[in-house]
């Protein structure tokens, strides 16, 4: 029974496919398309790449999950990677504006579930591989294995990037027909990779005003923030090279670009405290923006730098893979001087058991680092009265969202919004 209903799902994902190519033939043979796949950083490389292209002045589509873009007009996004129909619709459209490039996000799940199926890609990037929807997949193997599959529909003519200085970077561009190329800050490790390019990268500077780099011999400013970030223009350089950009022009660009929505967004408070609200839900994603809170800390204006305390507020999303809640919990408390645990998008589930999971584990010091607060906007409200000037608020998990999902009902709320609203 169990594998008739997986040859079912994967006729009706092979007749979805054909129906989106039927409709809208191959858009994808049109333009030049580059998938961006990976745990973290794909929205943000994406749109990276996608202000690039446009502030070069060519008209290009965006694919992700904050926002579909066509030739400057938004629409509006319900998943990272679209179903077939309504990826080939929008791909079309793309053509049809005159679009030459399209920077897509891939997820796992897409890949998973074959929903880019048939369409032609210039190029692909892996950004990293770490602790996330082992829910779905069940482990690292299978998980992996989904990412892996746009490598494989490369075409010798194509070009496959990959991070170096990640544990999967090297096998990912393993046994495929495309031009591999590695990125990173780190020796390169070729390995059993033959013909590979290895296009490698220095942090100069890194502080509050932002990023001093050094990709392959050119010098270059960016303002944002972050070591995380570093990677992510690494990336979105070197996408840019491969896809004969001029590079002069791209290293302007990117010395005034800014995030997407919710991707390490920040302001400054009237009393002297940055806010910086990210969408980092997944483990390996709440270390790195809670090491880059720290760094800003560290190298920060305020005087009182020493005594200047991290304040992080995040929880885990119901429904999800319960297994990275202690892990983030840890993580939270570990990281930051003072930890809020609080609700995110409980779905279905009991708020306060998923609290309860996050704190599992922990030792006495570390609990009593840790704040419970079940309502989301008291907890930012607490965040607030515990902040001091030259102290830095981290709200994670919900990041571009503008909405909470209680008990089957989406409930308006942002916490950018909340944040300002309240100061």
């Amino acid at each position: 029974m169990k594998n008739f209903f997986k040859k079912l799902k994967i006729k009706r994902r092979l007749i979805t496919w054909l129906a989106g190519m039927h409709f809208y033939g191959g858009p994808s043979k049109k333009m030049k398309i580059v998938g961006v796949t990976g745990t973290n950083g794909k929205t943000t490389t994406t749109t990276l790449l996608y202000k690039v292209a446009t502030g070069l002045g060519y008209k290009a589509g965006l694919i992700g999950t904050v926002e579909n873009m066509i030739a400057g007009e938004v629409r509006s996004a319900t998943h990272t990677t679209p179903d077939p129909i309504f990826l080939y619709k929008l791909l079309n459209e793309m053509a049809a504006k005159g679009c030459e490039y399209v920077f897509m996000e891939v997820s796992s799940h897409a890949l998973d579930q074959n929903r880019i199926a048939g369409i032609r890609f210039a190029g692909a990037v892996f950004t990293n591989l770490t602790h996330d929807h082992l829910d779905y997949h069940k482990n690292m193997e299978r998980y992996f294995a989904s990412k892996k599959k746009i490598f494989k529909t490369l075409s010798p003519l194509a070009f496959a990037l990959a991070n170096n200085d990640d544990a999967y970077g090297v096998k990912i561009l393993e046994n495929i027909k495309a031009k591999p190329v590695l990125y990173g800050f780190q020796e390169c490790q070729k390995l059993s990779l033959a013909n590979v390019t290895c296009l490698h990268g220095e942090i100069r500077k890194m502080n509050f005003d932002g990023l001093e780099l050094n990709f392959n011999g050119e010098n270059l400013k960016s303002k944002l923030l972050g070591k995380f970030n570093a990677y992510n223009l690494l990336a979105v350089w070197s996408a840019s090279s491969l896809l004969g950009f001029d590079m002069k022009k791209v290293n302007k660009i990117l010395e005034n670009i800014t995030p997407p929505r919710g991707r390490f967004e920040h302001f400054m408070a009237p009393n002297g405290v940055l806010v910086i609200v990210d969408y980092a839900h997944s483990p390996d994603a709440l270390e790195k923006i809670l090491l880059a809170a720290k760094d800003i800390i560290r190298n920060g204006p305020s005087k009182n730098s020493g005594q200047a305390k991290l304040i992080s507020l995040f929880g885990c999303g119901g429904d999800r893979d319960p297994m990275k809640r202690p892990i983030m919990g840890n993580l939270g408390a570990t990281l930051s001087d003072i930890a809020i645990f609080t609700s995110d998008n409980p779905r279905s589930e009991d708020p306060d058991k998923i609290i309860t999971e996050m704190a599992v584990g922990l030792s006495h010091d570390l609990q009593n680092k840790v704040i419970a607060i079940t309502d989301r906007r008291e907890a930012i409200k607490k965040s607030i009265d515990l902040a001091k000037e030259g102290d830095v608020i981290l709200c994670a998990g919900k990041g571009h969202e503008d909405y909470q999902e209680i008990k089957g009902v989406k409930h308006h709320f942002n916490d950018l919004e909340e944040y300002k609203k309240l100061f």
